[in-house]
């Protein structure tokens, strides 16, 4: 259906108090539901079980690597390499996305359309069995893919929902729900994978039916705000011709040549994809390290990540309420000095020290959630009118775009010294060199220059 032929769509100005708090209502509950992949898929799972599947086929093929087009492969570094294949993917697509959803009144439509494609795919990895390690990746390329952009569509919602105001407070509760939903099911799948002998499944199924939970959680709680959040229509787009996807190509290229006149939330946008890639990569790579370098089972890493989300409830509503006295610039930037404490502390902690992986873990908890809902809530300052899905688009693009150098840093280090020690620190370099950016972020300045309130 053309946007032409659409019923009539809400107004565009932020809705009144009433209705705003019922919208954020339902908007709590997208961080819920997609933290179930966030966690139980790409965080924990995945990567461990996919390398289990590639180390089998290596083994089956005579060999300590795999061959993929022609390159000797450590089947260890394997989630790495995918997850970089997938960032790179995103980065190309995620602006278009952007472009689109702000030419629409149907954002919570195309949020569930992702949401719902993402979830189909990592429903599939169910089926990912014995050598099949190419079916597992292809798979979680798609899902993560449609989860990235799903999460643009929910960040452009927020300035649509809350006032200039509210903005921390609002970001930093999803992110709490998003951390609780999250637990809430790592805590079952904990029980599954850990007690997987007892209940006659075995680990390898265990693992199998908990990735399929988070692809059934992610698709019944997306229902929450494809059903409840309003219609915004359009503001402030470029004129354009033709159909949606032609008109979106068109604000797109409107969009890049007018970003110069936003040279403070351009200075962000590099900031943040640095330190953020340091935190992907550690997130990502979490799991792994707690295997293969520590060697614990994954029901001691299950435990921990368990651990990481519900500490991270309260790391998120603290940061919040600390941002609300100091400002989320300077919060955000002590985060980034705690998170340069634990990637150095990752260094010393001992192979089989659980007390040390769990303290690492709280550490974690303590800055994740905080960190990066302060700096989506602080970006949408920066933001000119009609444009969020866009610069959100722009704003995980930039993540997107040097993912894949946290993720290949990583692997390559782990590539050249058959250790997960020096490849988790090397990430601090990604941490002080986003901080050193963001001192030079002028907050009120952005502000003025995107034309919106000073909170």
């Amino acid at each position: 259906m053309s946007e032409s032929a659409q019923p009539p769509a809400t107004p565009s100005a932020v809705p009144r108090a009433a209705s705003r708090h019922r919208e954020q209502r339902a908007w709590y509950f997208y961080d819920w539901a997609n933290s179930a992949f966030a966690t139980t898929v790409a965080g924990v799972l995945y990567a461990p079980y996919l390398i289990s599947v590639a180390e089998t086929a290596a083994e089956d093929a005579g060999t300590d690597r795999l061959t993929v087009l022609g390159l000797a492969i450590a089947p260890g570094s394997l989630p790495s390499y995918v997850i970089t294949l997938s960032t790179l993917i995103s980065a190309l697509l995620l602006p278009l996305v952007g472009a689109i959803a702000d030419r629409t009144s149907r954002k919570p439509q195309l949020l569930a359309l992702f949401a719902w494609t993402g979830a189909a795919a990592a429903a599939l990895l169910f089926f990912v069995t014995g050598d099949e390690w190419l079916f597992g990746a292809l798979t979680f390329l798609v899902a993560n893919g449609c989860f990235v952009a799903s999460i643009v569509v929910n960040d452009s919602i927020l300035p649509l929902i809350s006032t200039e105001e509210e903005r921390d407070r609002v970001s930093s509760i999803g992110w709490a729900y998003g951390y609780a939903g999250g637990g809430l099911l790592l805590a079952v799948n904990f029980v599954v994978v850990t007690f997987a002998d007892q209940l006659g499944l075995g680990t390898g199924l265990a693992v199998r039916l908990s990735l399929l939970s988070a692809a059934v959680w992610w698709a019944a709680f997306t229902l929450i705000p494809f059903r409840r959040l309003g219609r915004h229509a359009p503001r402030a787009v470029e004129p354009a011709v033709g159909g949606l996807l032609a008109r979106s190509f068109g604000q797109l290229w409107a969009t890049l040549k007018d970003l110069r006149r936003y040279p403070v939330a351009l200075t962000f946008l590099v900031a943040y994809l640095f330190f953020n890639d340091g935190i992907s990569t550690v997130i990502a790579s979490a799991s792994t390290f707690g295997t293969e370098e520590l060697g614990f089972g994954t029901g001691s890493v299950l435990g921990t990540y368990l651990l990481v989300q519900f500490v991270a409830v309260l790391g998120a509503l603290v940061f919040g309420r600390v941002a609300g006295r100091i400002g989320a610039k300077r919060t955000i930037l002590i985060g980034l000095g705690i998170w340069m404490l634990i990637v150095s502390a990752a260094w010393f902690v001992p192979a089989g020290n659980l007390p040390g992986f769990l303290a690492l873990g709280v550490a974690i908890g303590l800055v994740l959630g905080g960190t990066q809902a302060l700096a989506r809530s602080y970006f949408s300052l920066f933001i000119p009118a009609g444009k969020e899905a866009e610069y959100f688009g722009f704003y995980h693009a930039m993540d997107r775009g040097t993912s894949w150098l946290g993720t290949l840093v990583f692997g390559l280090v782990f590539q050249f010294t058959d250790s997960y020690r020096p490849a988790v620190f090397a990430l601090i370099a990604f941490f002080a060199i986003g901080g050193i950016l963001l001192c030079f972020v002028d907050t009120a300045k952005g502000i003025a220059q995107a034309g919106n309130t000073r909170p």
